[in-house]
């Protein structure tokens, strides 16, 4: 469901005390939103608590969103606030965890992922992974989520030349390393070649 007008009606009669209708938007709008924030996040348990906390935020927000605006943008708005929220607890958590135990090393987390396993390029969705932070979240809205550059810009309040600029810098890097690794590869084969 991507129309206007039906975002529109499910948000006036969940306005009106339907919980129908709010139902109908989330299972509308799961699918993305999950992938979205499991993609940023990766631990499946967090995941799930940031989306619960993003539908109740869009819950009590919805009063307040404008239905002649596009929803789409609006609602990923919403979910980069909460995954931001989420990053600052997060690392808020580990701040004081190294205070506690005096520790210098980094606290490791695990990446793996059942969406990473579910994808069939592995190696693009690592290259993806490793770009820094704001990079990552311009390339998964526009890649993943199909998002133009203009909902890209009102979803995460930033101008269009950023976005773009963005975008162009993680491909750009993106190609960097694929390029660096195909350059590795082909020094292994001769190194092998060579015995």
């Amino acid at each position: 469901m991507n129309h206007q007008s039906e975002y529109a009606r499910l948000i006036s009669l969940t306005l009106a005390g339907s919980r129908d209708a709010f139902g109908e938007l989330y299972e509308a709008t799961i699918k993305d939103v999950y992938n979205t924030v499991y993609f940023l996040i990766r631990e499946p348990s967090d995941a799930e608590d940031v989306v619960q906390e993003i539908y109740i935020q869009v819950y009590r927000s919805l009063e307040k969103f404008d239905v002649s605006r596009p929803f789409r943008p609006w609602l990923m708005g919403v979910v980069m606030r909460q995954v931001q929220a989420y990053r600052r607890k997060s690392w808020t958590h580990v701040r004081i965890i190294k205070k506690a135990e005096r520790v210098d090393q980094a606290v490791v987390y695990d990446f793996s992922s059942e969406v990473v396993n579910k994808v069939s390029n592995q190696s693009l969705l690592a290259c993806v992974n490793r770009l820094p932070y704001k990079l990552k979240l311009v390339v998964i809205l526009h890649y993943m989520n199909d998002y133009t550059q203009e909902e890209i810009a009102a979803t995460l309040e930033i101008p269009l030349g950023t976005v773009k600029s963005r975008i162009n810098a993680a491909l750009q890097k993106m190609r960097k390393k694929k390029k660096n690794s195909i350059l590795a590869m082909g020094k292994v084969e001769e190194l092998n070649e060579s015995r």
